[in-house]
């Protein structure tokens, strides 16, 4: 199921359909692939008269696991070494007309995808790449953008035919996700927008982006604490909890794939919920201890630990009244087997075939036995259900401030580190949501 922040986008009224297709090219990428040709041509005459550097560089390995700290504070998962970037110095504040303040950098890096993997996915297969700061035209907005998230759909949206409804990525054109910025120039007094307004898009993987004005969408200071919160994958863990498995007081709740972004606020969703007992799976001995002690799970469950059905009958003997299954597979048929008469089961995510580029994971089921015992399945994707939005962002604004949740996540200073970010996650090295600081 694709990251609530993408389904945040398609509130802008002139987005139609909802989550179809990625931002499509415009005037300005035509005129910036111009203006990049160019560029490049100047850059590589520099290059070899030895009076500049090459201009794009690839990602760099980031920090192990170990060197993750849990801040006491905001019980989040920060790096230790977080390092201002260039891009911080940039002055806030109004910015007349559509021309750049003066004091701005000329050029930005975005991210591309320099060929189609097979297989397990390296750093090698992104590239990051430098081009001129394009001026946004009549009805567009220029945005500094603060924050990306990646996350693991992203593998699934390089191949070349996706089961997905929104357009994949492409060789030699940049990535696109969700991100959070700060509108730096407007071009046009009907925008709707003006400098220094904060704003969540999916021109992430891009240290600027340029876009139609209805592509933008403004951040409400009083919603969410934190701002970077409005990256989370929140709006899914709640979906999935509370109009999926329709959690109530006294349940036994299993959530699969516990401690990734979405996981590591379904089992808080599911305590609000008044949820007797929830257990979490996750892929190593660290993970379970960090679900147990600091993220609020009664107990977990270790994929590669024995049989997943096994473990799961010892951690609820009484059998399973909800299910939040984001991974599919053998976590799936287990939960299946151990689900109590009446459970309800809601399929979420397909991490079992998403995390080597696909979104299919096949199991068989035995539809007897789900009948006899009255088990409910269902799938939910978040653009079916985005009249949830002012509900969800109520109740996780709330929580966040009276303490009640947290938004775990993980940040990275810099884009030359996301592809590095995204090889990291999709190897299961990071706790909750993963941020990169641009």
């Amino acid at each position: 199921m694709l990251g609530s922040a993408f389904a945040r986008t398609a509130l802008a009224p002139a987005l139609t359909p909802v989550l179809t297709a990625a931002p499509a090219a415009t005037d300005w990428r035509t005129r910036e692939d111009n203006l990049a040709s160019a560029y490049e041509a100047v850059a590589a005459a520099r290059i070899q008269l030895g009076l500049t550097e090459p201009v794009q560089s690839r990602g760099k390995r980031a920090k192990q696991p170990a060197d993750l700290a849990l801040d006491a504070g905001v019980k989040s998962y920060r790096r230790n070494d977080r390092s201002p970037t260039a891009a911080e110095d940039i002055p806030r504040g109004p910015c007349p007309g559509a021309a750049m303040p003066s004091s701005s950098p000329a050029t930005y890096r975005e991210v591309r995808l320099t060929r189609r993997p097979e297989g397990e996915l390296t750093p090698d297969h992104l590239q990051v790449v430098t081009f001129p700061i394009p001026d946004p035209t009549p009805g567009q907005v220029l945005v500094r953008n603060t924050l990306m998230s990646v996350t693991a759909v992203m593998r699934t949206l390089m191949r070349d035919e996706t089961d997905l409804p929104v357009t994949g990525y492409a060789p030699d054109r940049p990535l696109w996700g969700p991100a959070l910025g700060e509108v730096v120039a407007v071009n046009g007094s009907d925008a709707g927008l003006v400098p220094g307004d904060l704003v969540t898009h999916r021109h992430g993987w891009r240290e600027y982006a340029v876009g139609d004005a209805a592509e933008f969408q403004r951040v409400d200071p009083a919603e969410l604490p934190d701002p970077a919160a409005h990256l989370s994958q929140g709006f899914t863990a709640w979906l999935g909890i509370v109009r999926g498995a329709q959690v109530r007081a006294g349940d036994t709740v299993f959530v699969s794939a516990a401690a990734g972004g979405v996981g590591t606020l379904a089992g808080q969703f599911a305590r609000l919920r008044g949820a007797a007992r929830v257990i979490g799976s996750t892929s190593s001995e660290r993970k379970a201890r960090v679900l147990v002690e600091q993220l609020g799970y009664d107990a977990a469950v270790i994929r590669g630990a024995g049989s997943m059905e096994d473990q799961l009958r010892a951690a609820a003997p009484e059998g399973l009244d909800a299910v939040f299954d984001n991974v599919g597979g053998e976590q799936l048929s287990a939960a299946l087997a151990v689900a109590r008469r009446g459970a309800r089961i809601a399929l979420i995510g397909a991490l079992d075939g998403q995390l080597s580029g696909g979104f299919r994971s096949v199991i068989e089921v035995d539809s007897g036995s789900l009948i006899l015992r009255g088990i409910t399945v269902r799938g939910l994707s978040g653009s079916d259900h985005l009249d949830a939005l002012p509900e969800w962002t109520k109740e996780f604004g709330q929580g966040l401030r009276d303490g009640t949740l947290t938004f775990p996540h993980v940040r990275v200073s810099g884009i030359d580190q996301a592809p590095r970010a995204l090889c990291d996650l999709l190897e299961g090295r990071h706790i909750g949501a993963v941020l990169v600081e641009l």
